[in-house]
C-alpha cells in the first residue's frame, strides 16, 4: 500500500505509462485484499480500471477469480468498466467465473449492470453461466439466472451439445433439476450432441436416483430412449454400472423393456449385469418373466459366458439356478459358454460342468478347434498358466520484459488459487 500510495501522492506519471502497468498495480492490490488501495486508485479520474493485465484478463476479472466482492462491487461503480470482457484462454466473462463457483454475491453484482450479457457463451465449450452454475449445482446462481431475462434455460453448450437440465441431471444435482424441470420452455427429453444421451440416461448410468425419479414422474419423457453412440437404453447404463435402485425404478415405469439390446454390442441389461458382476442386478432382472437369460450379443457370448469371461462366479451360480440355462449350451452352435472358464484362474469349470448329465466334450471354438475332454482341459489350463508367468515376467511467448513477467505470474497465482476452489467433474465413458 504504501508504494502504491507514493505514487498516488506524488501523482508519478509511471501509473499511465501504460495500461499494463496500470492494470498490474490495481490487479496487485485486488489480489491481495488491498480494499483501501484499490478505492484509492479508483477514485483518480485519469486511472484506466479496465486495463487487461495478460490473457486479456482485467482487475475485475481477477477480483471474481479470488472472490474478491467488496472490490467487485467497487469497480462495478465505474462506468468505463466493460463487464462482458471475456479472458484469451477461454473467452470466459466475470460472470461465467462466478456462476461456476456459486457466489451469489457476486453474480448478483454483476447482473445489476444493464449491460451485462447474462447468457454469453464461452468460447471454448459454448457454456452460459446457467449451464455453469447448473452443471456445479448452485441452485442460488441458477434461480437468479432464470429470473434474468434474456436467459435460455434450454441453451445446449457447442462443445458436449448437453443443456443445462442435462449436465444437472449428469451430475445428480436434484435441487437444479427441479427448479428448471419447473419451466414450461425446457425439453427434458433432449438428447446431447456428443452420446446422443438425453438427462434420463445420463442420470441412469451415474446412480442419481433422486433425479432419475423426477425424470420419470414427467409424462413427456421416453424411459427408454437409447443414446446415439452405443445405442444403450437408460436401463441399460443403470444395469451396467450396478445402480440397483435405479433399475427398480425403470422396471416399474411403463414402456421400458427390459431385455432390450444396444446396437454397439448387442448386449441386453442382464448381459451388461453379468459382464460388470452386478449380483443385485442379476437377481432383480431374473426376477423377471420378460428377459431372455441366454440372449447372444454381437460376439455370441450370453450372459453366463460373459460372467464367466470375467470371473464373476457367483453371477455365474445365479444364473445356473435357472432351469432354462444350459450350462454347457453353445452360442450359435460355435462357442460353448463354458469355454472361457479354461483360461488360467477360472476353476468354476468343474463345476459347471458336473451340473452337466452329458457334457458337451467336443464343442468347437472360435477357430473350429475342438475342445479337450475334462482333465486335458485342466492341463491345457495348467500350461497356460505357465505361459501367462512367463509373459508377465517380459512385460507410458518468446522473449518478455520484467514487468510482464510479474504479469503472468500474477495471473497464473490467481488461476491456481481460484481452480483449488472448483473440481471439473468428467464421466468419461469406459467400455
Amino acid at each position: 500500500m504504501g508504494a502504491a500510495a507514493a505514487i498516488y501522492e506524488t501523482g508519478d506519471n509511471v501509473i499511465n505509462v501504460a495500461d499494463l502497468v496500470e492494470g498490474s498495480v490495481l490487479t496487485n492490490a485486488v489480489v491481495n485484499g488491498q480494499d483501501a488501495v484499490v478505492k484509492m486508485l479508483l477514485d483518480r479520474e485519469d486511472f484506466n480500471p479496465d486495463a487487461n493485465i495478460v490473457e486479456n484478463m482485467t482487475p475485475l476479472m481477477f477480483a471474481v477469480m479470488m472472490e474478491r466482492e467488496a472490490a467487485v462491487k467497487m469497480l462495478l461503480e465505474r462506468q468505463d468498466i466493460n463487464p462482458n470482457h471475456g479472458n484469451v484462454e477461454n473467452g470466459w466473462t466475470p460472470l461465467m467465473w462466478a456462476a461456476m463457483v456459486g457466489h451469489k454475491g457476486i453474480v448478483r453484482t454483476l447482473l445489476e449492470r444493464k449491460e451485462i450479457n447474462p447468457d454469453q457463451p464461452d468460447a471454448e465449450y459454448g457454456q452460459t453461466p446457467l449451464s455453469l452454475a447448473s452443471a456445479n449445482g448452485h441452485e442460488g446462481v441458477v434461480k437468479m439466472l432464470l429470473e434474468r431475462e434474456g436467459v435460455n434455460p434450454d441453451k445446449s453448450d457447442t462443445k458436449y451439445g448437453q443443456t443445462p437440465l442435462s449436465w444437472a441431471a449428469k451430475n445428480g444435482h436434484e435441487g437444479v433439476v427441479r427448479m428448471l424441470l419447473e419451466r414450461k420452455d425446457i425439453n427434458p427429453d433432449q438428447q446431447d450432441a456428443e452420446y446422443g444421451q438425453t438427462p434420463l440416461s445420463w442420470a441412469s448410468e451415474n446412480g442419481h436416483e433422486g433425479v432419475v425419479k423426477m425424470l420419470l414422474e414427467r409424462k413427456d419423457i421416453n424411459p427408454d430412449q437409447p443414446d446415439a453412440e452405443y445405442g444403450q437404453t437408460p436401463l441399460s447404463w443403470a444395469s451396467e454400472n450396478g445402480h440397483e435402485g435405479v433399475v427398480k425404478m425403470l422396471l416399474e415405469r411403463e414402456g421400458v423393456n427390459p431385455d432390450k439390446s444396444d446396437t454397439r454390442y448387442g448386449r441386453t441389461p442382464l448381459s451388461w449385469a453379468a459382464k460388470r458382476g452386478h449380483e443385485g442386478v442379476v437377481k432383480i432382472l431374473l426376477s423377471r418373466s420378460d428377459i431372455c437369460h441366454a440372449m447372444q450379443d454381437n460376439w455370441n457370448q450370453n450372459p453366463l459366458s460373459l460372467a464367466l469371461s470375467e470371473g464373476h462366479h457367483a453371477v455365474a451360480k445365479i444364473l445356473l439356478e435357472r432351469d432354462c440355462i444350459d450350462s454347457d449350451q453353445a452360442s450359435r452352435g460355435d462357442l460353448a459358454p463354458l469355454l472361457p472358464s479354461s483360461r488360467p484362474g477360472h476353476e468354476f469349470l468343474v463345476e459347471i460342468r458336473s451340473r452337466s448329465q452329458d457334457p458337451n466334450t467336443d464343442t468347437a471354438d472360435f477357430n473350429g478347434q475342438l475342445s479337450p475332454p475334462l482333465p486335458a482341459a485342466e492341463s491345457e489350463r495348467a500350461k497356460l498358466v505357465d505361459l501367462q508367468a512367463s509373459i508377465s515376467k517380459s512385460t507410458d511467448h518468446g522473449s518478455s520484459t520484467q514487468l510482464s513477467q510479474w504479469s503472468r505470474l500474477l495471473y497464473v497465482r490467481a488461476r491456481t488459487l481460484f481452480r483449488r476452489r472448483w473440481k471439473s467433474k468428467s464421466y468419461p465413458k469406459n467400455h
